[in-house]
């Protein structure tokens, strides 16, 4: 296997865990944990009863970013298994770009919600930390897909010289 190839493999692998980060992390509970309970982005659970959240405009900004994030980290990843499956498809670029939009949508939603909520005495849960580690693999991911267009295109520039490489 290829540098191209393995790549794009890794770059699909870190997209599979950015996807399966942010979609856990958007639909648990667990982004808060206070005394007697715990909220998420749609739900404030206390004493085992759960409710919905009361509309206040960075929730709602922090739940649209992470749906958003999710979309596109679900279309980046359909994406970078059609780049494995079709040897020839140059669609590098593109499944870069959208990976690098989810980690954008990604880092908008986590430290909106990070800069509010941080001066209240509540802790931050395992919901928000994997929302936060969700951004790095789909940075990674982004950067994978982006080097392997990179080497493809400069294998395509090359192969018209007579040299042997």
């Amino acid at each position: 296997m290829g540098v191209k190839r393995s790549l794009q493999s890794g770059g699909t692998l870190l997209g599979f865990l950015a996807n399966i980060l942010t979609i856990l992390s958007m639909a648990t509970n667990y982004w808060i944990r206070y005394s007697g309970g715990h909220s998420g982005l749609w739900q404030e659970c206390s004493g085992g009863t759960c409710s919905n959240m009361s509309c206040q405009t960075m929730l709602a900004v922090t739940g649209a970013c992470m749906v958003l994030a999710a979309g596109c980290s679900i279309v980046g990843l359909v994406m970078g298994l059609r780049i494995l499956c079709q040897e020839g498809d140059s669609r590098g670029r593109t499944t870069s770009a959208i990976f690098f939009l989810c980690g954008l949508l990604l880092l908008i939603a986590m430290t909106g919600y990070t800069v509010k909520n941080a001066g209240k005495n509540d802790v931050f849960s395992w919901s928000c930390f994997s929302g936060w580690l969700a951004l790095p693999f789909s940075v990674l991911a982004g950067f994978c897909f982006l080097l392997a267009d990179m080497i493809m295109q400069s294998t395509d520039a090359i192969s018209g010289f007579p040299v042997c490489l």
